[in-house]
């Protein structure tokens, strides 16, 4: 759970930089990949992995799991988050699940089963409720906002599936940390980390401190701990904690409007979280690399 509030707050504390001081977002996802993703590589080379032999056996995955995964699902969830706010973001993200069980049905060619057809329908029903308040042809948040958000959930998704034999292989600190490093190198093409932005004082310095180091490093660390302490499936099911702690940070500290709707949707979508998590759990390592 702390690690799940971690990444809600971390969310958050983005939010607050974009809004308030002007911070870019390119910016700040290059340079929370490449300070997570060489710490991972730390700490896997530490726990006795050797973090390079995966580039002799699995440099072409390894590399579109960087490239196509981890940086479009950093880069999506963060640009949803200046689109509209942590809350929302967050919880779009969380459809997830349900398009994993979606896709593999569709990739196994079998009509899904009772428990992925509830999954989907709430996972639609509460995404309708929160970006229309129930308005039909009406949208409570901006077109981007809603196309941010539902690229996070496809990345998340991909995330999901894409790099599950690496991580049976060679463990998720070393795959995402290379995946970081790979997202991160690939980011700064389009915007270089020294071209610093926005408006810097001690709070964004302490925000952004707060972002890399409790809201990236230490909180997969405790999330990575909670699947060795407990097994997947309860850890899926604690981090319903991390939209619950998005939205309720936002609405009392950011003054972000979240009314009964919004929270009917939340509900709707985080119950698919309860029905897929025994289901989806082998592929779950790498999803919380968000």
């Amino acid at each position: 759970m702390l690690a799940a509030i971690l990444f809600g707050v971390g969310g958050t504390f983005a939010q607050f930089l974009f809004q308030n001081r002007g911070i870019n977002t390119e910016w700040l996802v290059t340079m929370r990949l490449l300070f997570a993703g060489p710490a991972l590589l730390v700490m896997a080379a530490l726990g006795g992995k050797r973090i390079f032999a995966v580039w002799r056996s699995d440099a072409v995955p390894l590399l579109v799991f960087g490239v196509v995964g981890m940086m479009p699902v950093q880069y999506t969830y963060f640009a949803a988050i200046q689109a509209s706010n942590t809350a929302t973001a967050t919880v779009l993200q969380f459809t997830a699940p349900a398009m994993v069980a979606l896709w593999l049905a569709l990739v196994g060619r079998r009509w899904p089963d009772r428990r992925e057809l509830v999954a989907i329908g709430l996972a639609m029903l509460g995404t309708y409720f929160l970006v229309t308040h129930g308005v039909i042809g009406a949208l409570s948040i901006s077109p981007l906002a809603l196309f941010w958000g539902l690229a996070s959930a496809v990345a998340a998704a991909f995330n999901s599936i894409q790099p599950s034999a690496l991580l049976k292989k060679h463990g998720a600190a070393l795959v995402a940390g290379w995946g970081m490093v790979i997202g991160g190198a690939a980011l700064s093409l389009f915007h270089a980390p020294w071209k610093v932005e926005g408006h810097w004082d001690a709070t964004t310095g302490i925000f952004f401190a707060f972002i890399l180091v409790m809201g990236t490093l230490a909180a997969f660390y405790l999330f990575n701990k909670a699947l060795a302490l407990i097994g997947a499936q309860k850890t899926i099911l604690l981090t319903c904690a991390e939209p619950l702690s998005a939205a309720v940070l936002a609405v009392w500290w950011l003054g972000v409007a979240w009314g009964g709707m919004d929270w009917l949707g939340t509900a709707c979508i985080l119950a698919t979280i309860v029905l897929l998590a025994k289901e989806q759990a082998p592929e779950t390592q790498a999803e919380k690399v968000t």
